[in-house]
């Protein structure tokens, strides 16, 4: 039987969280596969705007979204604008957000809205995809979560809650859609280099935390997003895979 996605070579990609370090790494991996690469962001629109030009200036295809992931209405209305122009075929939900606190001292509004962004979203991003994906007869949706999802981390229960629950509804997920020749995988990074890494660790303090003695890189996580998204991955699903230098 011929494979529709097969007549469409040109595979449109949305990532969540788009203009961040990893996620415009990811994006910009995914433009060099030839992916139409839809590039989301909520606050950080002008970053998200010279990821696209980087892309563009570059040979690829790209264009900007902007919408809040925790508004179930506003999401759905983003993505039936866009799906009006076809499936997309590539979801990569990398949207999140940390606001530490030891839980004896956390508020309720740090609780619910790192959940809100990283689990609450990932269900208003996904479920519309689903069954143009389904129709499609492929597709593929990688969830950023984090070393701190697999072994805990002080101060970080909201986040390790929230990236952990990614971990059982993308292995849910994976057993619902794989017979439609869809995966859903989650990649969890550990220490990696960018703004945020920079403001808490030390090179020292990397060094005694992570084995391999280094902070990772957003191009070494994007390169797994990269090859989870492609044909050659179509039967790895359902996993969880660390990119973090041998922290467990």
């Amino acid at each position: 039987m011929n494979n529709p996605a097969q007549n469409n070579p040109v595979r449109r990609a949305l990532v969540t969280g788009g203009s961040g370090d990893i996620g415009s790494a990811i994006c910009q991996a995914l433009a060099a596969d030839g992916r139409h690469v839809i590039v989301h962001a909520h606050q950080g629109s002008e970053r998200a705007d010279a990821v696209v030009a980087a892309i563009r200036d570059n040979g690829g295809s790209a264009e900007t979204v902007s919408f809040d992931l925790t508004d179930a209405t506003a999401t759905r209305a983003a993505l039936n604008t866009l799906l009006a122009d076809g499936p997309i075929a590539i979801l990569v939900h990398n949207a999140g957000i940390h606001d530490d606190a030891p839980l004896a001292g956390m508020s309720d509004e740090q609780w619910r809205r790192v959940i809100d962004i990283s689990l609450h979203g990932f269900f208003h991003v996904t479920q519309p995809l689903l069954l143009p994906m389904a129709r499609l007869r492929w597709g593929r949706i990688v969830s950023l979560s984090s070393v701190a999802a697999v072994l805990g981390n002080r101060g970080q229960a909201n986040y390790a809650a929230a990236k952990s629950g990614l971990h059982g509804a993308s292995r849910s997920l994976a057993r619902e859609m794989a017979s439609r020749g869809i995966t859903v995988n989650v990649v969890a990074p550990g220490v990696i280099a960018g703004r945020m890494t920079a403001d808490t660790f030390t090179a020292e303090q990397i060094k005694q935390l992570v084995p391999a003695a280094r902070a990772g890189t957003p191009q070494e996580v994007a390169a797994l997003v990269r090859f989870l998204s492609s044909e050659d991955a179509g039967y790895i699903n359902g996993q969880v895979i660390g990119v973090n230098g041998g922290m467990g």
